[in-house]
């Protein structure tokens, strides 16, 4: 797997980059080797940042994590994203690593389920909702999303006539989403 490493307003030592590029490479095992993996550090206060991003085959892995240090949040980056995929391994399975569950699947059933083992999800309930999309500003939007009580909301853009989405952040702030 390719590892992009980038310190946001710091230097990233080696001892660092050498770390998360060891623990990185546990994840191999799911991977094909035209994965790519962003880690994106980054200290606010007495907290340090960690975001880990892992694009594999156009499907992309996620988990941001908060930490006393960059080692403890880079493991718990690292289990969030393989809760991810064992919790979806049914879906995941063509788009993974050949054999990628192989060995998974040997040890459970060898070994007692632990507390730590996640349950892999069921068939996905959707509900389905369709509204007009009306042509508004992004101003607009969050208005209207705020007044719904909702986390994010679909919009058409008055100037440019294409379909957005704004949506609250964890910090907040809001996001906007813009397709090309």
């Amino acid at each position: 797997m390719k590892t992009n490493i980038i310190g946001r307003q710091f230097t990233v030592k080696e001892s660092l980059r050498t770390l998360i590029e060891k623990k990185l490479a546990k994840l191999d095992k799911y991977f094909r080797d035209d994965a790519e993996a962003f880690v994106t550090l980054s200290k606010k206060h007495n907290t340090e940042s960690l975001e880990l991003t892992i694009n594999s085959s156009g499907t992309i892995f996620r988990s941001e994590v908060d930490g006393p240090t960059f080692q403890h949040a880079i493991d718990e980056a690292l289990n969030a994203i393989e809760r991810q995929i064992r919790k979806n391994k049914t879906r995941l399975e063509k788009r993974l690593r050949d054999g990628a569950f192989i060995k998974e699947r040997a040890d459970a059933a060898a070994a007692s389920s632990t507390p730590d083992d996640v349950e892999e999800e069921g068939e996905f309930e959707i509900r389905r909702k369709e509204f007009v999309l009306k042509p508004m500003t992004a101003e607009d939007a969050i208005l209207q999303m705020n007044l719904l009580d909702h986390e994010f909301f679909v919009y058409v853009d008055a100037d440019t006539e294409k379909v957005n989405v704004v949506y609250k952040r964890k910090d907040g702030k809001y996001g906007l989403i813009e397709t090309k």
